[in-house]
């Protein structure tokens, strides 16, 4: 029952037939900590498909025209194991799209959100756990479509991941991607709902199921950025589905609604009244602007919370971080139009755009500077989620330097067809989002799987993956600064650029040192998943609810009723003998 402070009373919900079968259990579950393991085991799949994808992209760069060895002669055997630069335009729409759709945004939405949420509240299970179970089920069309795009006859979908038209929408634009772009565009239908199920599950379990005591200033901080992204995709995710139907019926139906007059998806006949090809890009970034944040925000609140326990220290300004998580992702909201700078509109609008993108590094700066606060004079303890937490504060520092950089509409317009802006986003998404991933998976493996990665491993795993990320990554600010283009198979047909070949061949090694970190991750992750030493109930000596619950978490989370006495953060209190001060304890 609910009461006066928006909780209710745990309940265990009944298991039919007794014991719960194997498919009930572990196929069609209803547990949210099911749900989310299963998410995590797709995206780590599609993670690895994603860095192949990535790794081709690299060689072509590194080596032009050359034989990509191993899987590369069976991938382009149509070729004799070379890219074509139609092939090309496919790798790094597949790259982008896999790495955005099918890796970061279920990983830590999907994933950490579903195992996380009812365990750091109090609750028994998301609201809705049937629903829950849908919002997976419906990434399923989106795998088997994707794929499909991928092995369709002709070169796949190749009009980049943000699909403009009318690239994207005239069938015969790019040779050999009909109905593959068609596949695509209905395949990422199918993760909108997806995530539009998740977010609403996500807002109700937390506004109404929270235990008593777990008022909205006492949840820890990744509840928050996981309660702040479910609202960002509520009302973002709506818009992107509705635009990529549009662009469905426009390939599939003959309408009109992104292709000017006289033009149609298969030029057989002139579009009556015409359409708006900028009508994508708006609709395509008012969604895709806010998505960054959905990428970022759950990695800020598990950094928040990593940092906090092993500098044994509350979390500085707990208040100010809540609002910087609010402001950010309101802020994100109105700043879609900087992704459009050359495409010829208004220097008023474009500068109110500049103006309110330069304002996000206001609460980003403030979680910055209470991140450093937090760490500062505590008793750090140097483990694999530290290392990762910490290597995520200072990549994203790199990233949110250079986004305001590029917010100057001046500075836009030059470099925003070079590789400055895909080192840009790599910084946020990749160097932040995954590596504050990887801090959550070495952080709550324990009580994911009742047993302890490998911490040396997984310090072996952090420092590969730093030092060759900012290997390949940071160089790009180089190639950028000289107009090095972006989605250009061979750029060293222009002059100006054959003498940046050796550094981009030096960028492909670091790439490769980085993927060969990343099967040091699978082996540790895997091989600790039946091997590894047993875990304790509460292995970190850490404050937050899912502590109290065993590890693994049982059905149903708890044994007992938990009550909530005070905030999460409450470490090294000189009245206390211990250094840290569970929320659950009274």
């Amino acid at each position: 029952m609910v009461d006066e402070g928006h909780t209710v009373e745990i309940h265990h919900p009944p298991q039919r037939g007794g014991v719960l079968g194997f498919v009930t259990k572990y196929i069609f579950a209803t547990d949210h900590k099911i749900i989310g393991i299963q998410f995590l085991f797709s995206t780590l799949i599609w993670f690895a498909i994603g860095g192949f994808l990535a790794l081709a992209i690299r060689w072509q760069l590194a080596w032009p025209w050359s034989d990509m060895p191993i899987f590369g002669n069976w991938l382009f055997a149509a070729e004799g194991g070379q890219i074509t630069p139609e092939f090309y335009s496919m790798l790094f729409t597949m790259h982008g799209t896999i790495m955005i759709f099918f890796v970061v945004i279920p990983v830590l939405a999907g994933a950490f959100g579903n195992f996380l949420i009812p365990l750091m509240i109090g609750a028994d299970d998301m609201a809705f756990p049937k629903l829950n179970m849908l919002s997976y089920w419906f990434m399923w069309p989106a795998f088997i479509l994707m794929t499909m795009s991928f092995f369709s006859p002709g070169y796949g979908p190749g009009a980049g991941w943000t699909a403009y038209p009318p690239l994207s929408v005239i069938n015969d634009a790019i040779p050999g991607s009909g109905d593959a772009q068609s596949l695509w565009t209905l395949g990422l239908v199918f993760v909108g709902i997806s995530s539009m199920l998740g977010s609403l599950n996500y807002m109700t379990t937390i506004i109404q199921m929270r235990a008593p005591g777990m008022t909205m200033f006492r949840m820890p901080m990744t509840v928050w950025a996981l309660f702040i992204t479910a609202l960002l995709q509520a009302f973002a995710l709506p818009v992107l589905t509705s635009a990529l139907l549009m662009q469905l019926s426009d390939r599939e139906l003959g309408t009109g609604f992104y292709l000017a007059e006289g033009l149609s998806a298969n030029n057989a006949t002139a579009v009556a009244g015409g359409g708006q090809p900028l009508l994508w890009q708006h609709l395509f970034w008012f969604y895709s602007h806010p998505a960054v944040y959905i990428m970022i925000l759950p990695a800020m609140g598990f950094v928040s919370d990593i940092l906090s326990c092993f500098s044994r220290k509350p979390l500085f300004g707990y208040r100010p971080m809540v609002f910087s998580i609010c402001g950010i992702a309101g802020l994100g909201f109105i700043v879609w139009g900087h992704h459009m700078f050359i495409s010829g509109m208004n220097p008023v609008l474009g500068l109110t755009f500049m103006v309110s993108t330069m304002l996000i590094a206001l609460p980003s700066g403030v979680k910055v500077f209470n991140w450093l606060a937090t760490l500062w004079g505590g008793k750090i303890q140097i483990t694999s989620p530290l290392l990762f937490a910490a290597g995520f504060v200072a990549m994203f520092i790199i990233g949110g330097l250079s986004g305001i950089v590029m917010a100057a509409t001046t500075v836009n317009q030059y470099v925003t067809e070079t590789y400055f802006i895909v080192a840009h986003f790599h910084y946020v998404l990749f160097a932040g989002s995954v590596l504050g991933m990887f801090a959550g998976f070495y952080y709550w493996f324990p009580k994911m799987f009742g047993r302890m990665m490998n911490d040396t491993w997984g310090k072996v795993h952090f420092v590969m993956t730093f030092v060759f990320l900012n290997g390949t990554f940071f160089p790009m600010h180089f190639l950028g600064n000289r107009g090095f283009p972006r989605r250009y198979a061979d750029p060293y047909q222009y002059e100006q650029f054959a003498d940046l070949l050796p550094m981009n061949q030096f960028m492909t090694i670091c790439a490769f040192g980085m993927a060969a970190a990343q099967l040091i991750f699978l082996i540790n992750f895997f091989g600790c998943m039946f091997f590894g030493k047993r875990a304790e109930q509460n292995p970190w000596k850490a404050n937050t609810l899912e502590w109290m619950a065993d590890s693994p978490p049982p059905h149903g989370n708890f044994t007992t009723q938990p009550t909530i006495y005070r905030g999460p953060y409450e470490y090294s209190q000189p009245k206390r003998s211990d250094d840290y001060w569970p929320q659950f304890e009274p």
